[in-house]
């Protein structure tokens, strides 16, 4: 028989543990330059569609420009800041001024309170009401401003308008052949309610949107505190939509000072003197009367007043970054 082999078999080494992966070095995205040059065809486009117009506008408004230059019989002379000197020493001009700063912040705090309220609402509302709600939203938005403009003007009308008919059926109310438009606020009253009309939607459905990222668990816990409906929005909701609020205002000003074809259409393509803003007595200086410097001047006062009011919106919202 044959000896059976005792010997301990050789140990297999085991094999090492594996080593925990060491993160791959992020590849080099290109330096600092790669966005710049992404952002390229975006600018250039921008430049070539406002920059160029708002050169024209500046040099223009330190020029004599009339229509003798616009046909090329006579070469445009610089003045200097003559146009504004005529423009700020105008009476005229600072009526218009503050017209319009009326206007637009009338625009503004309504625009702003009653899109709150709708979509606080929307919030407490069933599903397929809130669907409704956003489908009339979103085709009022989309509706063409000069659509809507006749639409207004249609139901105003002093003869045939559907506003005068419904309220003249109220008991010891006489609004049959009612001008609207007879005297300057009671129209930019009813031109107001137009811009609001159309500035709701968006306003709406962002505030909505924002709503939904308010925690429900701060809500519970300020009820338990014994803090009522004002309470939770004044010190849970409106804190937490203080950036949406500040952005949605800014942009608001922006567009409500810039108001035109609402104004222009509703008056015929020839609005009033208590009817003038900013934006349509530019207009007027600029293509009535002929005089393209003072319309340009008027123009770039506007927009100066406008960078004024982006200026308050970088500090606000600078602010709430600093808090967070």
């Amino acid at each position: 028989m044959s000896a059976v082999d005792t010997t301990t078999p050789a140990k297999v080494p085991a094999p090492p543990p594996d080593s925990p992966q060491r993160p791959r070095a992020n590849r080099r995205s290109g330096g600092p330059a790669v966005p710049w040059l992404l952002l390229a065809p975006c600018l250039l486009i921008l430049a070539l569609v406002l920059g160029y117009p708002l050169y024209r506008l500046v040099t223009l408004s330190f020029q004599d420009f009339g229509q003798s230059q616009l046909w090329g019989f006579k070469p445009a002379e610089w003045t200097g800041f003559g146009n504004f000197s005529k423009v700020l020493g105008d009476s005229e001009f600072w009526q218009v001024v503050l017209r319009t700063i009326v206007f637009a912040a009338g625009c503004v705090v309504f625009t702003m309170v009653v899109g709150m309220l709708v979509a606080l609402l929307l919030q407490r509302v069933s599903g397929w009401v809130k669907t409704l709600v956003n489908i009339a939203l979103v085709a009022s938005w989309g509706m063409p401003v000069i659509v809507a403009t006749t639409v207004f003007k249609w139901l105003f009308d002093s003869d045939y308008g559907v506003l005068n008919a419904v309220l003249s059926k109220l008991p010891g109310v006489d609004m049959v052949g009612h001008n609207w438009f007879a005297s300057g606020p009671e129209g930019l009253a009813v031109i107001m309610l137009l811009v609001v009309w159309g500035a709701i939607p968006f306003v709406v459905i962002t505030l909505s949107a924002g709503l939904t990222q308010v925690p429900q668990e701060l809500e519970e816990a300020a009820r338990l505190d014994g803090a009522g409906p004002w309470g939770v929005f004044r010190y849970v909701t409106l804190p937490i939509l203080k950036p949406v609020i500040v952005m949605l205002t800014t942009l608001s000003v922006i567009w409500d000072m810039g108001v035109f074809p609402q104004v222009f259409v509703m008056r015929g393509g020839h609005p009033e003197a208590e009817f003038q803003l900013l934006t349509t007595w530019s207009y007027d200086r600029a293509f009535v009367v002929n005089d393209y410097g003072q319309g340009s001047a008027i123009a770039l006062l506007t927009v100066l007043l406008l960078l004024g009011v982006v200026a308050v919106y970088m500090r606000q919202m600078l602010k709430i970054g600093e808090v967070e």
